[in-house]
């Protein structure tokens, strides 16, 4: 994935998200008497400017820094009120539609996630068949009966069908349950059975991105792809090894290939090693020497000997697991509302147990890493670009929500203070809370970047 994509991506996601959390704000406080100054997606200076035809003749504004916007209001705290427009300032509206217009901005942003997810829906959600590959010896799974091509048809109360749903599910169990209580099928046939893999104490470990299948001892089922070549990077390490299209790979020290997917993994997992490897071609059973190369993938180095197998037969291979999930506009509504209620519950339990410290922090993502997925999601197709923007979204939702000063959750605490004792907080009060959320904020945002960097450096 190009740098390109990625800054791409990025600014596609936030000015789009940026757009609708503030939208949220100035539409609800037009329509509720307040008189709105400014309407500015970024910040910093205007890139581009104009007045809207309203009676108001409200700025818009482009401006530089593309991190954020905001909506600024008439407010009496800041500046002389012209009589005209008395009783139409933010200070003095009534506390019930000031705490509205605040909550506005996150509420559309979990409207835009049901939109976001039921055009997914209508799109259609490619994905592949929950079905168990092999179970590690010792394992949660194998203690619990879990067996090799078993289909996840359930996990707790929340039925499934792909791999990413029976993920997140399986995530949500673990942090309410301790454990992970799955419904399984044979593909064989048979009746349905429930298991429960115990994973009491061990909740922190799973959390880290990309931990919980191997850490309960499951990998996903794929048809084994023979290890038989088709292409060949001139110049690689394949190449210098005098391996052609058509060579079926047999043993690699000594050592039996049983698939592709199998000798991917063993490559990745021995960079830069010399190795011994016996094949067949036209009949016969050939041995060479091969020196594995190395690249950077995700901050870590992997193996890599640059050889691919037939692209339309392990197409056809995957069709076997493959699924895919469209439905009609009312249906893919539905299905919108209740992905968004999972994903809001799920990220609020996430964020609740890292405080406990239940959860790794390493799940907080920062703008590096955001900008990663978005130029990944925005060249892997339209269906993955939204799952991408509806995430986010309630994420920046759930953030904006949260009582720090400085973002929307710590305006709406003032409000409710203000409402509670009958006049608002002092102009020392609130510089002195302005300054502490500005320091929660470099904190937060300085703690992003530290994750961002060393997922980076592996």
């Amino acid at each position: 994935m190009s740098l390109l994509m990625a800054i791409l991506g990025f600014l596609i996601a936030i000015g789009l998200l940026v757009a609708v959390h503030e939208y949220g704000h100035f539409w609800v406080a037009r329509r509720l008497g307040f008189k709105v100054l400014r309407f500015s997606i970024g910040f910093g200076r205007p890139l581009l400017r104009w007045h809207g035809r309203d009676r108001d003749r409200t700025e818009y504004w482009l401006s530089a820094v593309p991190l954020g916007g905001y909506v600024k209001m008439l407010d009496g705290r800041e500046a002389p009120i012209p009589p005209e427009d008395e009783g139409r300032a933010f200070n003095q509206r009534p506390i019930p539609a000031r705490i509205a217009v605040l909550l506005a901005g996150a509420g559309f942003n979990f409207l835009f996630a049901v939109v976001a997810f039921a055009l997914m829906f209508m799109v259609g959600v490619p994905g592949t068949q929950a079905i168990i590959g092999s179970v590690d010896e010792t394992s949660p799974a194998e203690a619990a009966g879990v067996r090799e091509q078993d289909r996840i048809v359930a996990v707790g109360d929340r039925r499934v069908t792909t791999w990413e749903g029976a993920l997140l599910a399986m995530l949500d169990d673990m942090l309410g349950e301790g454990a992970v209580r799955l419904t399984l099928d044979s593909r064989e046939g048979g009746a349905e059975r429930e298991v429960r893999l115990d994973v009491a104490g061990q909740e922190r470990a799973l959390s880290e991105p990309g931990a919980l299948l191997p850490g309960l001892g499951l990998r996903a089922w794929m048809p084994p792809i023979p290890p038989v070549l088709d292409e060949i990077v001139p110049g690689a390490a394949a190449e210098a090894a005098g391996l052609q299209p058509g060579d079926e790979l047999l043993r690699v020290n000594g050592e039996a290939i049983r698939g592709w997917g199998e000798w991917v993994d063993w490559v990745r997992a021995h960079p830069d090693e010399r190795v011994a490897l016996e094949f067949q071609r036209d009949g016969q059973t050939r041995e060479t020497e091969l020196a594995i190369g190395s690249v950077i993938e995700d901050g870590r180095v992997v193996g890599r000997i640059g050889a691919g197998v037939s692209v339309d037969h392990a197409r056809a291979l995957a069709e076997e697991v493959r699924s895919m999930q469209r439905y009609g506009p009312l249906v893919s509504l539905q299905q919108g509302a209740t992905r968004t209620w999972e994903m809001t519950g799920l990220t609020l339990r996430m964020l609740g147990r890292m405080v406990t410290g239940d959860v790794s922090v390493k799940n907080i993502s920062g703008p590096i890493n955001i900008a990663q997925y978005a130029g990944f999601s925005l060249t892997a197709g339209l269906s993955t670009f939204l799952n991408f923007l509806a995430i986010v979204s309630i994420s920046l939702g759930i953030i904006n929500l949260l009582p720090i000063p400085m973002l929307d959750g710590g305006q709406i605490v003032y409000q409710l203070i203000e409402w509670a004792k009958g006049s608002p907080l002092s102009e020392r009060t609130l510089l002195i809370c302005q300054q502490t959320g500005l320091v929660m904020l470099a904190m937060l945002m300085g703690f992003a970047f530290y994750q961002d960097i060393m997922r980076l450096l592996g």
